[in-house]
């Protein structure tokens, strides 16, 4: 320990902190609740999970360094955060079969509130002129364990920061600088991403924030509001649910999942919101993002049983979540030149109260007064692999 700094995680130095606390007695003016502590999970496909549980004196919430530094679960109150996923993680990457012949070995160990699809891909798996895996779902960036990480106390703000390398020999070179913050009392968190190209190459990287919210948040008469520009269908299915797109029925069992497309509206600055509201409107969460650093925006609506994963994703990305070769014909990448970085910024805020989901929701009006939305009916070729 060191001032107002704590050093968890350091592979350069062979350094692990192991069981690590600090409570309202080692920061000044900090809540009575207030803790922030690391442990190792044990048993089952969470053996070996670092997890680091931040209390800010009202809203707790958990990082989990080994799994990309993700958030598994936040808490406000009684109010969980997040959803029922099936696989009861949070789950080891060494159980994860990222490159399964299927591509879809990522969902093993899909069970986040907030967890990064990137950095070289973040789409649908693609596969080559050969029907093998070329790039799995999702990318590989939630499944790699952080090289550092480090919680600090500057005044009434917590600090998580973290280094997360994604690369391989001969290929994409690419570090994530995450931080993560809260401030005393806050009811929820904000993200700094910097993802910086460490080869004398330029790099071409694509992000997703997959954000995700279940029961209790999510339920019967729940709504998504967002400041739409252009809204399109993932594909025919999709399409056949234009028309409630923003609305959730309760959960059904075998029910499929609906993907819309976006580009959103933002202030001049490029800042923006999308927000989920339980049904009646008395509780919510929202996003804080930046559609200049994020241009794309996709709804997933998972409505199926609750036992198989009824869910919602609020997803701000760099591009929308096609096969990387798809998402590359269309521009949808981001390049980074050797040694530079590309930043990104985004927030998550709960909402215990009508008044404060309202606000959000008069924000958000605010910004669609500058266009009516485009809404297509059907998928749109240079949209949707």
């Amino acid at each position: 320990m060191a001032g107002n700094h704590w050093k968890l995680i350091d592979d350069a130095q062979d350094f692990h902190a192991g069981s690590f606390e600090l409570g309202r007695e080692d920061v000044a003016g900090a809540p009575e609740s207030f803790a922030v502590r690391m442990r190792t999970l044990q048993g089952g496909l969470r053996h070996g999970v670092d997890v680091i549980e931040v209390h800010n004196g009202r809203f707790k919430f958990t990082v989990v360094p080994t799994r990309g530094l993700g958030i598994w679960k936040g808490w406000l109150g009684d109010l969980e955060v997040g959803w029922q996923s099936p696989v009861n993680g949070p789950v080891h990457p060494s159980l994860v079969a990222l490159n399964e012949p299927s591509g879809l070995g990522w969902l093993d160990g899909f069970d986040e509130l907030f967890v990064r699809c990137g950095l070289e891909s973040n789409g649908a798996p693609d596969f080559d002129e050969n029907g093998r895996l070329s790039k799995p779902l999702h990318g590989r960036i939630a499944n790699k364990p952080a090289r550092s990480a480090s919680v600090e106390v500057d005044g009434d703000e917590i600090i998580i920061r973290g280094v997360v390398q994604e690369s391989r020999f001969h290929f994409t070179k690419v570090r994530l600088h995450a931080v993560i913050k809260t401030k005393f009392n806050e009811a929820g968190f904000r993200v700094h991403d910097e993802v910086e190209n460490y080869s004398a190459s330029a790099a071409e990287i694509q992000m997703l924030y997959h954000v995700n919210f279940g029961h209790p948040l999510l339920g019967a008469g729940a709504e998504a509001v967002v400041p739409i520009d252009t809204l399109v269908p993932r594909n025919d299915w999709a399409a056949t649910g234009v028309g409630h797109w923003s609305t959730y029925t309760e959960p059904t069992a075998g029910m499929e999942e609906r993907v819309y497309f976006f580009t959103l509206l933002g202030d001049a600055s490029g800042n923006s919101h999308a927000l989920l509201k339980s049904g009646g409107g008395k509780q919510g969460a929202s996003l804080d993002f930046n559609v200049k650093q994020l241009p794309c925006f996709s709804l997933w609506k998972n409505e199926t049983a609750l036992g198989d994963g009824y869910v919602t994703g609020i997803e701000p990305g760099t591009n929308y979540p096609n096969p990387r070769s798809f998402e590359g014909e269309h521009g949808r990448f981001v390049t980074i030149q050797p040694g530079e970085r590309y930043t990104m910024d985004i927030g998550l805020n709960v909402h215990s109260s009508a008044d404060e989901v309202a606000a959000v929701e008069n924000r958000i009006d605010e910004l669609q007064k500058q266009k009516k939305p485009t809404i297509h009916e059907k998928p749109q070729a240079d949209w949707c692999a």
